[in-house]
């Protein structure tokens, strides 16, 4: 076979040009087929890293993955509310390093308004540990002060100094807190996460647009101005759920089962990342699905690969012969046939991987900073190279259709062609 190799690259130059093209084909697939696993790969980590540094979420006892959804993803509603009497609780315990209650409910043009402390700012990390960024303004200070996710001030045309107001519910058409305008006071760059689409304020402005509401609505002939909200007790009654930091992550399952036996109301805490886990399994299925069309373009490279190589065959069959008539053998001609189809094959899966590492450099900042999806440039993982092995492999098998069809061809049929 080692002898055959020469030749079979000398043959696959001699047949550039229609070669390239098919060559062309398969690199563009690998690089669609990797491209895929990597944004699979890359999309589940931020997935599973939409709340990261975070080792507990504590809220009304419920589902786990309904909590984690309504609190991390703002999808769904809560089914309860645990007391601040609770999320104070937690603060005071001597295993808790910091607490990040998270207020929801209300909400402005579809977009969940989340009423938190500064703490947020400070503590909530996403994706590989990395902090909320201001891409304009500052953190909220006054009352009624409102810091945009990235995409609420995009889609919505929104800048610094813009006066919004809330709407009661996540509804779109739910009564408006129209007497207590928000300012635009600062803008988060980019995350990728559901940060982006959020409204952040202050639990004390939660608590001061709802003091002249009762039962979901406005009360009657009673409205309070802001300028006299302050003069009220604004110390949020319950918030949705809390986020938890400790001082170590072994005490984790203790502080777990704290949260589970306490006392004064029904509690849960949740660890995100497991949840968030068992969360994206549901999802497999669209996984699969993709890499199922990139399978497929992938076959279809090799159709084009088997048929340009059978189309060639009449055009060779006295070369083959004359081959044969220098001593070759009939698997001979299988086998040159067949390190001809893997050439071209592994050439094309390595100039698509390539063609994928310069795709992911250049355009990986940009995609990190319209989109929040974060591709890393880094070796090919071993998925990755599992899947350029399967690919190499099953091209060099497709090249033994055009193979078996030269190992028929017999001699005195190449020497005198039919006309």
């Amino acid at each position: 076979m080692t002898h055959l190799l020469p030749l079979a690259l000398k043959s696959a130059w001699n047949r550039r040009y229609t070669l390239g093209l098919t060559l062309i084909a398969i690199a563009l697939s690998v690089t669609l087929l990797l491209g895929i696993e990597r944004v699979r790969q890359d999309a589940r980590d931020s997935f599973a890293q939409a709340v990261s540094g975070t080792d507990l979420v504590v809220g009304a006892r419920s589902s786990p993955l309904q909590l984690l959804l309504y609190a991390v993803f703002r999808i769904g509603e809560a089914s309860n509310n645990i007391g601040w009497d609770s999320a104070q609780a937690l603060v005071a315990h001597p295993a808790v390093a910091w607490t990040i209650p998270l207020s929801l409910g209300d909400s402005h043009r579809s977009f969940p308004v989340l009423g938190t402390t500064p703490a947020y700012f400070e503590h909530f990390l996403y994706g590989d540990k990395q902090a909320l960024k201001l891409a304009q303004g500052k953190r909220f200070v006054g009352l009624f002060d409102v810091v945009l996710g990235a995409e609420v001030a995009e889609r919505l045309g929104y800048h610094l100094g813009d006066k919004i107001t809330l709407a009661h519910g996540i509804s779109e058409d739910g009564p408006e807190h129209g007497d207590k305008p928000f300012s635009v006071v600062g803008i988060l760059a980019r995350t990728g996460t559901p940060v982006d689409r959020t409204l952040h304020i202050g639990l004390e402005a939660l608590e001061a647009i709802h003091l002249d509401w009762q039962g979901g609505a406005p009360i009657p002939g009673f409205a309070i101005p802001p300028e006299l909200v302050k003069k009220f007790n604004l110390t949020p009654k319950s918030v949705t759920a809390v986020l938890v930091g400790l001082n170590t992550r072994a005490g984790v399952f203790a502080m777990q089962r704290y949260v589970a036996n306490y006392r004064d109301e029904p509690l849960m805490a949740v660890l995100p990342g497991v949840a968030l886990s068992q969360l994206w399994e549901m999802m497999a299925i669209a996984e699969r699905a993709l890499l199922a069309i990139s399978a497929l373009v992938v076959v279809v490279s090799f159709a084009g690969l088997v048929a340009v190589v059978l189309a060639g065959l009449g055009e060779r069959r006295r070369e083959l012969a004359i081959l044969r008539a220098n001593g070759a053998r009939p698997r001979d001609l299988l086998t040159l046939l067949a390190l001809e189809g893997g050439a071209v094959t592994l050439a094309g899966a390595l100039v698509g991987l390539m063609l994928l590492t310069l795709l992911t450099a250049v355009l990986g900042p940009w995609l990190e900073a319209q989109y929040g999806l974060l591709l890393k440039l880094a070796l090919p993982s071993v998925e990755e190279l599992r899947l350029l092995g399967w690919v190499v492999l099953v091209g060099t098998l497709a090249s033994l259709l055009p193979g078996y069809r030269a190992y028929r061809l017999s001699l005195a049929d190449g020497l005198t062609p039919r006309v």
